[in-house]
This record gives C-alpha cells, sequence and structure tokens, in this order.
C-alpha cells in the first residue's frame, strides 16, 4: 500500500464530507467545485497554510508533526477510529529486511476455547483476528451464520464470508450495510498493516468478485465495528435482532472476541434459545435460565 498516496485520499475523502457550514466556514460567495470544504478553508481551521496543507495531500511532506495532525483531525472533524487512522497512515514506514515468512495462525488458548463453550448455550460468539479471519467459533455462532470449520482454511473468514458466500446475502436482512461496515473495517486494518500480504490478497480478491467493493474501498470509511446491531433473516429459525461487542484478549495479540447477545425478554431471545436447541452437539443439552425466555442473563 502507497501510505502517501493513501493519505492524501483519506484526507480528501473527509474533506469532501464537510459541509461548510458544518465547519463553521463562512460563505465568500460564487459556485463551489467541490462538495465540501476547499484545501485553503482546511488549512485555515487546522492553522497552517495553504502549500503546507496542499503537499499534505499530495503526499510531499513525509515527516508530520502530532501537533499538525492533531489540528487536521480537529478541523475535519474526524472521529476517533479515523483519527487513529491518520496517524496510522501519516507513520514513515522502513523498508523492511526483505520478504518474510508468512506468519504463523495464531493459536487460541484452550481458556479461550473453554469460554466460547460455557457460551455456547446462551451467546454466539467467536475469535477473530484484524483480518476477520476466524480462529475459533463456538457451535452456536457456527448455526447461526455458517460452519467454519466446514469451510477450506484460507475462507474461513468473516467478511469474506459475509461479502462472497451467497447465503449471506440472504442472512443479513440489510447485507449492503453489513458488508459496507465489513469493507471499513478492512481499509483500518490495511491502514494498520499494510504490509500484510494475506490481508492485501483478500482485498484484492474481494475487489475482483464483488461489484460493489471498489465503490465502498474507495469511500475511504473506516470502522472498528466494535458494536452495533445487527439484523438476520436465519433460514432455520427466522429472524433475529441481535447486538454484538467486541472484547480484545489483551494476553493474545491480535484475537477478539466477538459476542451475540438478544435482548432480555425479546422475541429474538426466544429465537436464540430456539437455534441454540437446535444446533446442539450430539449428547448435549442446551440449558437456559428460567424466567422469561431469554438467551442470558447478567
Amino acid at each position: 500500500m502507497d501510505h502517501n498516496g493513501e493519505l492524501g485520499d483519506f484526507l480528501r475523502s473527509r474533506r469532501a464530507r464537510l459541509r461548510p457550514e458544518e465547519a463553521g466556514v463562512g460563505f465568500s460567495g460564487g459556485a463551489r467545485r467541490v462538495p465540501g470544504l476547499r484545501r485553503e478553508e482546511v488549512a485555515h481551521l487546522a492553522g497552517v497554510s495553504t502549500d503546507y496543507y496542499a503537499r499534505l495531500e499530495q503526499g510531499r511532506h513525509p515527516h508530520v508533526s502530532e501537533t499538525v495532525l492533531e489540528a487536521v483531525a480537529r478541523a475535519l472533524r474526524l472521529d476517533d477510529t479515523e483519527h487513529g487512522y491518520l496517524f496510522e497512515l501519516a507513520r514513515p514506514r522502513t523498508p523492511g529486511p526483505g520478504r518474510r515468512r508468512p506468519a504463523r495462525v495464531p493459536r487460541v488458548r484452550p481458556a479461550v476455547h473453554h469460554m466460547l463453550e460455557v457460551l455456547d448455550n446462551v451467546s454466539p460468539a467467536l475469535v477473530i483476528n484484524h483480518r476477520s479471519d476466524v480462529l475459533a467459533a463456538n457451535h452456536l455462532a457456527q448455526a447461526l451464520i455458517t460452519d467454519f470449520d466446514a469451510l477450506p482454511y484460507r475462507e474461513r473468514n468473516l467478511a469474506r464470508f459475509v461479502l462472497l458466500h451467497p447465503a449471506a446475502r440472504d442472512l443479513y436482512t440489510d447485507w449492503e450495510k453489513a458488508a459496507a461496515t465489513f469493507v471499513a473495517s478492512l481499509r483500518l486494518a490495511a491502514g494498520r498493516q499494510p504490509d500484510d500480504p494475506q490481508l492485501n490478497e483478500l482485498v484484492g480478491e474481494l475487489s475482483i468478485k464483488v461489484p460493489e467493493f471498489h465503490t465502498w474501498w474507495a469511500s475511504h470509511r473506516v470502522d472498528q465495528c466494535a458494536h452495533g446491531t445487527q439484523r438476520l433473516h436465519h433460514p432455520v429459525v427466522g429472524e433475529l435482532t441481535l447486538s454484538y461487542e467486541t472484547l480484545a484478549l489483551p494476553a493474545d495479540a491480535d484475537q477478539t472476541v466477538c459476542l451475540y447477545t438478544a435482548e432480555p425478554g425479546s422475541a429474538s431471545a426466544e429465537t436464540l434459545r430456539l437455534l441454540a436447541s437446535w444446533s446442539a452437539p450430539a449428547g448435549a443439552e442446551a440449558s437456559f435460565p428460567s424466567g422469561h425466555g431469554t438467551a442470558h442473563r447478567n
């Protein structure tokens, strides 16, 4: 990835989305040739010269101080995720020592596997890395999304499933929203680890096979996918609305638990309960707290 080019594209995309009135820029008369802020307006808001900011967008300013980056982030009204992404792109990159061997697949600790098993009767849960590779998943997660263990190794990737598998378009009620969010997550990962060959291969494959991918990628949206809500239409149990949270594992580099829950007492909680009963491994019996048919209890 050309970080200088990516930095310029990112800044231009954030500048284009910001209306002058949102940024507190007064109308100076005349037709505007750009949909958002002009370069000189961003430069004024950031307290730098127009020439300096122009060189920044053109990738001709390789060493930018944190003070300037903070000022530009404020001027462009970047959120926390975009703020971090800006600093990643602006960070100088040094050439590696040569072609490296592919990184070994990180192993999920037995204690984490046990945690997924404990959650099996109440919440779909899986462990992913920055590429959205699925490193582990409990039975309920595989019943909800897909049986990742049955897929070829290189295809055990949540983003790849959502964007390429025909079943995903039926599973996700708002497929375009879900797919665009995963693309935003991959763009964030690419900014943080631009030299990851497997990530670059995945992005290249998606750009060829998914017609909508180029538009989403070119928008320069970045998203951590830290939490949110997903509406699903499961082929066996029907409609569900689930909240998801991602929890980093501090002791395990680049491993995150993605956990799905239903609102206690809701129809989705009862549907999730039904799915857990249907998907329970042979010889196992799904057990739930008594009461209002909830899938879990805090």
